[in-house]
């Protein structure tokens, strides 16, 4: 401590050993010492413990580059040699290894420079960054940047020299001794002077010796680490726990934190006379073998709802435009739509532009049969962990992202955020997190390679490494080790609670030191006699620094039979969004033609699915997970979702009484008005109530379910996303 310029708790405790070996007064040493050795123990192993899962390089950046011979044939490189101008090849799945220009049309995965999960069309002539990933065909690159010079070397720069800027965090104990000591000397001194006996100085130093501070504080942090890490928070030091129980302001990134981070089906259309279930099939077995993006979320739906019965034949890929194959001797493409746009599919781009999803077409032998559109989703445990981040004392909630600003907006719109930064590069962050620390104690939350700077410059970074982003990792003070957010709230919580009792171990303890200071320079103590007063008061604030370990909200955990409870219903919501959007279907049916040969049949249709799957779904929430709930929730969670349930019975009731009063299965134009308003009405109210159940009810089980082997579903419902170009 004295060699970096400062004194701090260790240094009463060295006087005190050193004055009571001087005065022969070795019982009372032996116990100075035997303390002092057990802080500096318990202090290293929070160290040792936290940082040992930390331990994951970066090790994606490539060393080697393909360079084009003037004969055209291919040569690996170091990295190091290659120049501007160079023409080099990249292969699929590979790591771009220098700033450069596209020389054929090019499918990246961008989403290590700027988060962004859906893949990017790169057209000939376009700039290409380094550090991004081919995720289509070979193409070739015309460098422009050495690789020193390029983007992703610009990256780990930017990271390092984050990191060396950033100050040393001072030790809680070190601040409380820092006021503590000049008192214990001062007072030490002068029981010597005016007594003149030299062992009443030292009995003044030996209660004075902070074995609160160099026990207890470090007890109260191990136990605020090991707390945490059981939430699937590790941190790396106690420094970094500190700080997170004293920060206000919150940054984080977008995609892949608050969202998903990889593109979900939100709804499949189809075109008259053919089913949403045939749509899936086809395009399901043509993009089987796609390295596209889109492709394996369309992919995971079909498997979902087990519609992949094999893939496609004779199948090619046009990079930027999507996939040809044969299905059952049809020619069937999935990827952008061209030549003249029927009416239907006319609807169909507007409401794609109007909810900002993807969309992604099939047609069957040149004929447009259907779209599936396509976004990535906000974590269902995104919202409740905005709340009780709030709840714990954070004044300022910022999202950074490198995604548009309208998909940012909208997201930051849904979570209730304070303010939104679009369209960041790394060093756009890196400065905003700056500015913010500036005036607070910040922690930034990210995920990727890009995030690594911000984390690095922020007074707590946090990395969500279970999706294996090492840079991240290693720039943070902190990783989430699952992808759940939630963890990330309770490792808040845990950082308040520890800091909190740390300072009333310390504050208590140094308190009763005080006071037997007192009785020690009047020479009511002698030293070995303050030892043990002093290891009494040790034993005391110990025993309440442990309290850390206990869980304040262990009687609000939940049942493994509600955990399974609530498996079940969020995976059974998944299965009915197919009736969801049958409901749609049939109110767009009536809107357009209330006369129409199918109208009536699509209406008892859609009735019939009401009272065999979705009424008895809410009725089973209702009476079974609604009352597991209400104990460790307490019963006021569930009133406005069963509040909920009789406006849905209301509007199921309403539509059945019209299908009662049509005429010969013939509805009247004076029905059509109120018929729809129940069937748009009752398809919103679903669609709100399902998604309140997945942020308020359906976040709180430990981990996602997996879907079951019989699948009715239909998909992710619609939340704001990215609209990218179409594919």
């Amino acid at each position: 401590m004295l060699r970096r310029g400062r004194f701090g708790a260790d240094l009463i405790a060295v006087l005190a050993l050193l004055g009571s070996l001087a005065v022969g007064e070795y019982l009372a040493g032996a116990l100075i010492a035997v303390m002092l050795a057990s802080g500096q123990t318990l202090e290293a192993y929070a160290a040792r413990r936290a940082s040992k899962d930390l331990s994951a390089l970066l090790t994606r950046a490539p060393r080697t580059a393909r360079r084009r011979t003037a004969a055209g044939q291919g040569e690996v490189v170091d990295l190091d040699d290659v120049i501007v101008g160079d023409r080099l090849l990249v292969g699929p799945g590979e790591v771009v290894p220098v700033d450069g220009e596209a020389e054929e049309p090019a499918v990246l995965d961008e989403s290590v420079l700027t988060g962004e999960s859906l893949l990017v069309d790169r057209a000939r002539g376009e700039a290409v960054s380094s550090g991004v990933v081919n995720a289509g065909q070979a193409f070739g690159l015309r460098t422009t940047a050495t690789a020193r010079d390029s983007t992703y070397a610009g990256i780990v720069r930017l990271a390092e020299q984050a990191n060396a800027d950033r100050a040393p965090m001072v030790r809680l104990a070190d601040r409380y001794a820092t006021a503590f000591l000049p008192l214990a000397l001062l007072l030490a001194g002068l029981s010597w002077l005016l007594a003149g006996d030299a062992t009443r100085a030292v009995a003044v130093l030996v209660v004075a010796t902070p074995c609160p501070l160099l026990l207890a504080t470090p007890i109260a942090i191990v136990s605020g680490l090991s707390r945490a890490a059981r939430h699937g928070v590790v941190v790396r030091d106690g420094g970094g726990l500190e700080n997170l129980g004293r920060a206000t302001t919150l940054l984080v990134d977008k995609t892949g934190t608050l969202t998903a981070g990889r593109p979900a089906v939100t709804e499949i259309l189809a075109a008259p006379d053919t089913s949403r279930t045939e749509v899936l099939r086809l395009a399901a077995a043509v993009e089987q073998l796609s390295p596209h993006v889109l492709a394996s979320a369309i992919v995971r739906e079909a498997t979902v709802r087990g519609l992949v019965n094999g893939a496609a034949t004779a199948v090619t890929e046009d990079p930027g435009h999507g996939v040809l194959g044969t299905v059952d001797g049809r020619r069937v493409a999935v990827g952008r739509l061209g030549g003249e746009t029927p009416g239907w599919a006319a609807t169909v781009r507007e409401r794609a532009e109007l909810e900002n999803v993807a969309i992604v077409w099939v047609t069957v032998d040149e004929v447009p049969i259907g779209a599936i559109l396509l976004h990535d989703p906000v974590r269902a445990d995104a919202p409740r962990t905005v709340r009780r981040l709030r709840a714990a004392g954070f004044r300022r909630l910022i999202m950074l992202t490198g995604d548009r600003h309208r998909a940012a907006v909208e997201v930051a719109s849904h979570l209730g955020l304070d303010d939104v930064a679009a369209e960041c590069r790394p060093a756009d962050k890196v400065e905003r997190v700056r500015a913010e620390s500036a005036d607070a104690v910040t922690v930034m939350v990210g995920d990727g390679v890009n995030d690594a700077p911000a984390l690095a410059s922020a007074h707590v970074g946090v990395a969500i490494a279970a999706k294996g982003a090492t840079a991240s990792a290693e720039a943070s003070d902190a990783v989430l080790t699952v992808d759940r957010l939630d963890g990330l709230a309770d490792t808040i919580l845990i950082a308040r609670r520890a800091r909190r009792i740390a300072v009333q171990s310390a504050s208590v303890g140094m308190g009763l030191s005080l006071l037997a200071m007192a009785f020690a320079a009047a020479g009511l103590l002698p030293p070995a006699a303050g030892a043990f007063l002093q290891e009494a008061i040790d034993v005391l604030v110990i025993l309440n620094a442990l309290r850390v370990l206990i869980d304040p909200n262990r009687s609000t955990a939940l049942r493994p039979d509600t955990q399974e409870l609530l498996h079940h219903f969020a995976t059974e919501h998944e299965f009915l969004r197919d009736a969801l959007a049958d409901l749609r279907a049939t109110a767009d049916l009536i809107a357009a033609a209330p006369d129409g040969p199918k109208t009536f049949a699509a209406l008892e249709r859609i009735q019939r699915r009401l009272i065999e799957e979705i009424l008895p779904h809410e009725h089973a929430e209702e009476h079974r997970l609604y009352p597991a709930l209400a104990g460790p929730l307490g019963g006021d969670t569930t009133v406005g979702l069963s509040r909920t349930h009789v406006e849905i019975d209301r509007l199921a009731g309403r539509i059945a009484t019209h299908l009662r009063l049509a005429d010969q299965r013939r509805l009247r134009q004076d029905q059509i008005p109120d018929l729809l308003a129940s069937l748009y009405g009752l398809d919103a109210v679903l669609r709100l109530h399902f998604s309140q159940e997945e942020e308020q009810v359906f976040s709180l089980a430990n981990a996602t379910p997996d879907p079951r082997p019989t699948p009715t579903g239909q998909g992710s419902s619609p939340e704001p996303g990215p609209a990218r170009p179409q594919r």
